[in-house]
């Protein structure tokens, strides 16, 4: 019998908010932007909880936030993140997601996170989960440090391409598959797959799942994962590939975005 899968969005599907836009904080302690970068991206946190974000929206993050990283090291992004990935990530984590993860891995399947956050981040918070595989955004990096340039995009239908390619590769039975998603950016990705899920979905994303038959799940309960039984370990390759990758990338990142220096 081929193997199966549950392949999961990040933001507001499995936490509660922007990967991203979680770590403004711990980013301005470290010096890669600045207070009023964070309160920003406070503001642009509401927005994206409130209304959704749709593939014009998506655009200009996309052009922000390849703006805001530019000369950010490499090393600082990734110690950074590991040294608050517990204390910023872990209380968001909806109980219910960590339920569905848990169901999914008794059942023997893959569980493999999709994200249009970047791998610095996602990489790191799948292993804490306990996934398997991540499909997430790279940024080129240059000399140590990024260069602002997007060196893959796993957003839209570049998360269902993805999602075939390594369907290819381990033999994963997509009609068997699970898909979950809030965002209707996602619907592609919700297409390739056998059994498809919108979680607190936006208010398009509801409409296409209607027209889908998609059943929708909606999640309200943040909890820390202390509080729950302690997922399976990831395997050795997620945790290494925590160490690679690209800088945080994804959700509405438009604080600071026209500062192309460190600082300031």
């Amino acid at each position: 019998m081929a193997p199966t899968a549950a392949f999961f969005d990040l933001d507001k599907t499995i936490i509660a908010k922007s990967s991203t836009l979680a770590f403004s904080k711990p980013f301005q302690a470290g010096g890669l932007i600045t207070r009023r970068a964070v309160l920003r991206s406070a503001y642009a946190q509401f927005v994206y909880l409130v209304g959704g974000a749709d593939h014009d929206q998506m655009e200009k993050m996309r052009q922000f936030m390849s703006q805001l990283c530019t000369g950010w090291d490499v090393a600082t992004v990734r110690e950074i993140v590991a040294d608050t990935l517990y204390n910023v990530v872990e209380p968001l984590v909806y109980d219910e997601a960590v339920s569905l993860i848990e169901e999914h891995r008794l059942a023997g399947r893959d569980v493999v996170i999709v994200s249009a956050s970047g791998s610095e981040v996602v990489e790191p918070i799948a292993a804490m989960l306990g996934a398997d595989r991540v499909i997430a955004t790279r940024m080129e990096i240059v000399d140590g440090r990024y260069s602002g340039e997007i060196e893959y995009y796993a957003y839209a239908e570049e998360k269902a391409r993805a999602i075939r390619e390594l369907a290819d590769q381990v033999g994963y039975d997509l009609e068997n598959s699970y898909a979950y998603s809030d965002s209707v950016t996602d619907v592609p990705m919700l297409e390739a797959v056998g059994h498809s899920y919108a979680v607190n979905p936006d208010k398009e994303l509801r409409k296409a799942a209607a027209a889908h038959d998609w059943p929708v799940l909606v999640f309200v309960k943040p909890v820390a994962l202390r509080a729950r039984v302690p997922l399976p370990p990831a395997k050795q390759t997620l945790a290494a590939l925590a160490v690679g990758g690209a800088v945080a990338v994804g959700g509405v990142l438009w604080a600071n975005a026209r500062r192309r220096r460190l600082g300031a």
